[in-house]
């Protein structure tokens, strides 16, 4: 697998499928297997969300495909500021030979494509998953990734329902380590004070928001009594999006979980993307 040099040294693999206008995409394209997919399945995940999106999109496009969360959970960057994030996807847009792009990302990988916008001229679409453009919940992440770091030396099994079904985010223990969460507290410490409406009128392509209407999650004492809400800005907000330049969509009845899996994003992206590169 080729890979691309970050910001801080090391390497990402990726992969490239199909051809066609340029689909930088921050998914692991390897499915998981075994005790790891069987967990994804019993909370309504796709163990080969990557692939599925790579594959529902690279008859058309030329997907570049790259785990650049599990990196950062491998290898965690000491300061993963925004100019960080956009170095690094730069760094497999050109490793790729992609000159311009479009991007998809979800949840704050949706936040990493939204920074990079800001300081690239190089992007022909942005698709924003599970975080809002305008309204975005950056005090409430702030708090609950504090809460995160706080607990991440105390590792324990996820916890939930145990049944299937909704994944309930509010009551999972970390299993990460220091250091995986000290960089997204300070990646969200980074953006404190960041001016949502005032960055609208320097993105310059074509873009697309949408989340589940049920994209609300509300955290008990221990994360810091927030409640972290992706769907409201958008059904709230949207003739105030759609006036800055964004096409909006509203998943009924999906949550943060439902809409990211690959039946609900590609009916959504697919189109849309095929709509900007015919224009």
């Amino acid at each position: 697998m080729p890979s691309a040099t970050l910001h801080d040294g090391t390497r990402v693999g990726y992969e490239i499928q199909g051809s066609g206008p340029a689909v930088l995409l921050p998914v692991d394209p390897v499915p998981k297997e075994g005790a790891r997919a069987e967990e994804l399945r019993r909370w309504g995940m796709d163990p080969a969300l990557g692939r599925t999106l790579a594959d529902g999109l690279g008859d058309t496009f030329q997907v570049i495909a790259f785990d650049y969360e599990g990196h950062r959970m491998n290898h965690p960057a000491a300061a993963l500021t925004p100019d960080h994030l956009a170095a690094d996807l730069l760094a497999v847009a050109d490793a790729a030979g992609a000159g311009r792009f479009a991007y998809y990302g979800y949840s704050w990988l949706a936040l990493a494509g939204l920074q990079l916008a800001l300081r690239t001229d190089r992007l022909a679409a942005l698709a924003m998953g599970g975080f809002p453009p305008l309204g975005g919940p950056y005090a409430q992440m702030l708090q609950v990734t504090a809460a995160a770091h706080a607990m991440a030396r105390r590792p324990k099994d996820p916890a939930g329902s145990g049944e299937g079904g909704e994944y309930d985010w509010s009551s999972v223990e970390i299993a990460a380590d220091g250091a995986q969460t000290a960089q997204f507290l300070g990646l969200y410490q980074s953006l404190t004070g960041f001016d949502e409406a005032a960055a609208q009128s320097r993105i310059g392509c074509p873009r697309l928001c949408f989340a589940g209407s049920a994209d609300v999650i509300p955290y008990g004492p221990e994360w810091g009594g927030v409640t972290v809400d992706m769907a409201g800005p958008l059904t709230r907000d949207r003739a105030r999006l759609e006036a800055a330049g964004w096409q909006v969509r509203v998943l009924d009845g999906l949550d943060h979980t439902g809409a990211m899996q690959p039946g609900a994003v590609l009916p959504v992206l697919r189109p849309w993307l095929t709509e900007v590169y015919a224009d």
